[in-house]
């Protein structure tokens, strides 16, 4: 990767993936970047409102640098087919909620000539709706120059945490895992509006607000692709199957 810092207005980026994030990502790297954009139904009046270019996948692949922003389950597939498009010295990194299994998939299909930075980023678009300045984004080197990427993240003023893709997801399943699993069952008690209500009680909406809205593959890596996610997954069922009423409501 060149120095972005005298050509980032030069460099093309392809972002293969234009749902949500794809868009999210189009619409805060647009000033920096040549974007260009593939998806397999792509919203061209989305594409035309943030300036970007819609192009093929293979147009996409050859672009200096490649943003994976497709879901987890797809990725796979979606290596294979680019692998052969990817130039020598390409920049590829991805967006996901995991980073174990994407970042090996990664090392193992693309050409050894590929440079690849693993990265998820800890917002959504829900969370980055006032902007993403000082937000967070987890960093793993894999197969490239991770330093000048979080110097770039850094740049548009990301909170970058390093880390490797193991730490990582034993981390996120905690805190994101934990929180979507809780977020998701308060979604489907359907919980009305009421008056009486506390801060505690509405600091816990306001989480559930904040992933009431991803998609379902969101929720499918986040608790089914991460490695570590199934032992908080079984601790969090056997805590709350243990609970028993407080015995002063539970008396006749």
């Amino acid at each position: 990767m060149s120095d972005v810092s005298h050509e980032l207005p030069l460099i093309s980026l392809g972002i293969i993936g234009f749902g949500a994030f794809g868009q999210l990502i189009a619409e805060h790297l647009g000033p920096h970047f040549d974007i260009r954009v593939f998806d397999i139904a792509p919203d061209i009046a989305r594409a035309e409102r943030l300036g970007v270019s819609v192009v093929s996948l293979e147009a996409a692949a050859q672009c200096a640098i490649v943003v994976l922003a497709m879901p987890v389950s797809r990725m796979r597939d979606v290596l294979i087919e680019i692998a052969p498009h990817l130039k020598p010295a390409t920049l590829v990194l991805d967006v996901g909620s995991v980073k174990t299994g994407p970042a090996a998939m990664m090392k193992e299909l693309l050409p050894d000539d590929v440079e690849i930075v693993a990265t998820h980023p800890l917002f959504g678009p829900q969370s980055a709706r006032g902007g993403i300045r000082g937000l967070r984004i987890a960093v793993c080197p894999v197969r490239g120059p991770h330093l000048r990427v979080a110097a770039f993240f850094r740049r548009l003023g990301l909170d970058v945490i390093i880390t490797t893709p193991d730490d990582h997801d034993r981390d996120a399943a905690q805190v994101q895992g934990l929180t979507h699993l809780v977020a998701n069952l308060l979604l489907q008690m359907d919980l009305r509006q009421t008056r009486l209500t506390t801060k505690s009680f509405d600091a816990l909406m306001s989480a559930v607000d904040m992933v009431r809205h991803d998609a379902p593959e969101v929720f499918q890596a986040i608790l089914g692709a991460n490695p570590y996610a199934g032992d908080m997954i079984r601790q969090f069922k056997s805590l709350t199957s243990a609970l028993d009423m407080p015995s002063a409501l539970s008396r006749p």
